[in-house]
Order: structure tokens, then C-alpha cells, then sequence
């Protein structure tokens, strides 16, 4: 096979993440190829070609899957690259998930538990966080603001019936766009680095109803941006907007961040309730971005801590303390103590514990891999929700020196725990239980939680 040139094949399966097996004919070599789904024939472009590892990009579908039964809901779903799955129905596409999952952790560890897959409460307008860009759908046209196009780094697709959000957020993003074209400013153009307008950030509660809409452009020109943030104001909600920004980015990556915020209206915060516990989220606040789902996922992590009355628990990259703050009260009259990296994150726990009256938890601002050598406390019980690449090799080893009983390990990305699988079974551990839960339907991820246990020797 020759890189760049164009075949045809059929997905003979899918590995973790999304990544279609292809058989080609007359070919014994499997290529991987995104977006696609068991049972589809597609001609694909070879875009990688090594003796171990050969990559291709879709070009179209020759014949769907015998999966595909359903019809996309919404409309934006051939071209955007928000979703995967909408031509499955719910329960084929969490199978899917839950059968990459188990192959991909069976293939570290073979006596590996079997694994359930548990639905999101919501599978429809679930998503509380969207980051939306300004561009235009194809080079030179108008102005739209979206998600960008499938494997396209420059194409943004209007996504005004995005149906993973609520109607609110389908409200804010039709004002802005519109708003914005009227007035013929420019968004910012990746290569030559001019422009305005570069982001919409919208987050929502879904028990609260309160939303925070973030605006980021840069700094090249003086725009009055009071009679947007009306326009905003105007639109009747089912929910309640509790602030609206402005945030200055002149950064060359193509990230949300906000070198200097101005708020326009309300707070630069609100609010959402988790199991009973009330939560103050900012705009860059680490926080489920499926609410109902998160409650889910919460009370499983609770369960699988089980009894830990008068004892101490770690929870390593706690974020906002969502998880220190929903096992506190089953601590009782022991302690929780977090450590994450992110100040902003760590002041967010210190503010929400106070206000839901958490005595028992501590937040420790700093590198989980720097601050374990600092503590001179030993945990009891150890919960891990790393981000997406997982927990950094020196920390890693340092956290099952401890040699607690249970650690309970939650993953956003199964490659980086199916990785890091290896260093638990050689430090004496084994996967004891575990689940999936679908925090994401109809895209590709999915999260995971892994009880590991130390062995004993008898």
C-alpha cells in the first residue's frame, strides 16, 4: 500500500477510540481509520503507512453498516464533527463503547472483570459546556459560528439544531451569530492571526436553569459590546442568564482562554446542585460536562469507596472538589483531603465546601507528583480522576508506594488507564470491579471507573 493513495475496504471492527479496523481486498494489513463503524465499506487516503501501524482518513461511505438504523435527529450530523453515533440507536452505540473498553482492558490484563455500561439519565440536550468557534463553513463565505468541520481544522459548521444542548444554548449561539454578521466584524483567521471574533463559551446548570455566556475576541479592535450583551438579555429562557463576559485572547493556539475578562452583566460564576450539594462554577472551573450523568457517575464512585468512616482519603486532581465534597459525609469524622494543580480550581473547592458545610476537607493547591513527597499524612483510600493523559509515571509509582487497600480510578480516556494498568499489576494490584458510564452518547467517549485492590499474600 502507498501513503496518499486512495483504496476501498470494509471496517471489520473498532478499537478504542473510534478507530474502524479496515480489511482491504487483497490486503492482509488492517489500517485504522476514524469516524467510521463495523459493517461500513468506505474508500479511504492512506495517510500513514509504517510496518506496525498503518492510518487512513475516510472519504466516503460506500455502503452503511448493518448497525445504522436510525436517522440522525439532527440535522448537522454528516458534516459536524461533534458526533459519531446518531445512526445507532442508544443501546447499540453504548454496546459499542462498552465492548472497546473491555477489549481494549483485556488486552492488558486478561482476568480483567466484566464491564457494564450505565445509560446517561439524559440522552438528548445533555451537554452544560460548549465551546463554539467563529469562522466561516467554506473559504471566503459568510460568517458562522460553530463546531468545526469534520477532520477539517479550518471549516466551522453552523450548529443551530445542535441537539446534545439545551434550547437556551441553541438561543444564545442564533443571537450571537447573528448579532455579530450585522455588524460585519471579522473573526480571527488561524494563519494570518487577524481578526475579532474568536469564541463563544456557553455553560449551563441543570438544576439551577442559571447560564454563563463567555465572548472571546481579541484585542485588535475597540468593539461597544453593550447593545450584544441586550440583545442577549432580550431572548426569553427557559433558564436564567447569571452572567455574560467578555474575554480578551490574543494567544496564537487555537484554545478558549481569557488573558483579561470583562463582565458585562450579572457574575462571572453561577450555580449547580449535585446530589444535594451546591456547586460555584466559573468559566474555566473543571466540571462534568453532563450534570445529570455526573450525579450518576458520582454515586457509583461513592459506592465503590464503600465504608471509609474516620478515615483518610485522598482525591488526587480534584478539580473544583466535586468528588472530596459528595464523600465527605461518609468520611464522618475522618478527612478528605485534595490536591490539584489548578489554583483557581483549588479556591473554587475551599469557597463550595464552605458553603455546603463540609468541615472535614482540605484542598492543597500544587502538582499532585510534587505535593505526595510533601505530605506527611498516609491515606487510608486513594481516588484518582486524572485528565485526559492520565497520571504522570514518577506520580503514579509514588501513589501505589502507599500500598493502600483500594483505588479507585476514574478515566475520561481508557487508553491512558488501559497504559497505566501495567504499573498496578506490577506493583501487586488487581482490577476488582468496574463500569462505564455514558456521560457522552452519540460521540466517542465514555467514562470509567476501576476499583484496583492490593492482592494479599497468604
Amino acid at each position: 500500500m502507498k501513503k496518499k493513495e486512495c483504496y476501498e475496504g470494509e471496517v471489520i471492527r473498532l478499537a478504542f477510540p473510534n478507530k474502524g479496523i479496515v480489511k482491504v481486498d487483497g490486503e492482509e494489513d488492517a489500517v485504522q481509520v476514524k469516524n467510521t463503524l463495523p459493517g461500513q465499506r468506505i474508500s479511504f487516503q492512506l495517510t500513514k503507512n509504517k510496518q506496525k501501524k498503518k492510518e487512513g482518513r475516510v472519504l466516503e461511505i460506500l455502503a452503511r453498516s448493518d448497525l445504522e438504523t436510525e436517522v440522525p435527529p439532527c440535522p448537522h450530523f454528516d458534516v459536524c464533527g461533534g458526533c459519531s453515533y446518531q445512526t445507532l440507536a442508544y443501546q447499540t452505540q453504548k454496546e459499542l463503547k462498552r465492548n472497546q473498553v473491555e477489549a481494549l482492558f483485556h488486552g492488558v490484563c486478561q482476568d480483567f472483570p466484566q464491564i457494564a455500561c450505565v445509560d446517561s439519565p439524559a440522552v438528548w440536550e445533555y451537554r452544560n459546556k460548549m465551546e463554539f468557534s467563529f469562522g466561516d463553513e467554506v473559504k471566503g463565505g459568510a460568517l458562522t459560528l460553530g463546531l468545526h468541520k469534520r477532520g477539517s481544522f479550518y471549516d466551522i459548521v453552523p450548529v443551530r439544531e445542535c441537539q446534545i444542548v439545551n434550547g437556551d444554548v441553541r438561543k444564545i449561539l442564533s443571537a450571537t451569530v447573528d448579532y455579530f454578521a450585522g455588524q460585519g466584524l471579522p473573526y480571527y483567521h488561524k494563519m494570518s492571526h487577524e481578526g475579532y471574533l474568536r469564541h463563544l463559551l456557553v455553560r449551563n446548570a441543570a438544576k439551577t436553569g442559571e447560564i454563563l455566556v463567555c465572548l472571546v475576541t481579541t484585542s485588535q479592535q475597540e468593539v461597544d459590546l453593550a447593545p450584544y450583551c441586550q440583545r442577549l438579555l432580550e431572548n426569553d429562557y427557559e433558564g436564567k442568564i447569571a452572567g455574560v463576559l467578555h474575554m480578551v485572547n490574543d494567544g496564537l493556539s487555537d484554545v478558549v482562554r481569557a488573558d483579561r475578562t470583562e463582565i458585562l452583566y450579572g457574575n462571572d460564576y453561577f450555580y449547580e446542585e449535585i446530589l444535594g450539594l451546591t456547586f460555584q462554577i466559573t468559566p474555566f472551573s473543571f466540571f462534568q460536562t453532563n450534570s445529570r450523568g455526573a450525579e450518576v457517575l458520582y454515586e457509583i464512585v461513592r459506592e465503590y469507596v464503600g465504608d471509609v468512616r474516620g478515615k483518610v482519603v485522598f482525591d488526587l486532581y480534584s478539580g473544583t472538589g466535586t468528588i472530596a465534597q459528595v464523600l465527605a459525609p461518609a468520611v464522618q469524622d475522618g478527612r478528605v483531603i485534595g490536591v490539584e494543580i489548578v489554583e483557581e480550581a483549588v479556591e473554587a473547592a475551599r469557597v463550595n465546601a464552605a458553603r455546603n458545610g463540609l468541615e472535614n476537607c482540605e484542598f492543597i493547591a500544587g502538582d499532585v507528583l510534587k505535593v505526595i513527597y510533601e505530605m506527611e499524612e498516609r491515606p487510608d483510600m486513594i481516588v484518582l480522576d486524572p485528565p485526559r493523559e492520565g497520571v504522570h509515571p514518577k506520580a503514579l509509582r509514588r501513589i501505589l508506594e502507599y500500598g493502600v487497600e483500594e483505588i479507585v480510578y476514574i478515566s475520561c480516556k481508557p487508553t491512558s488507564l488501559a497504559r497505566e494498568m501495567e504499573v498496578f499489576l506490577e506493583y501487586g494490584y488487581r482490577a476488582e470491579k468496574a463500569v462505564c458510564v455514558d456521560l457522552f452518547p452519540w460521540t466517542r467517549g465514555v467514562e470509567t471507573v476501576v476499583v484496583f485492590s492490593r492482592i494479599r499474600i497468604k
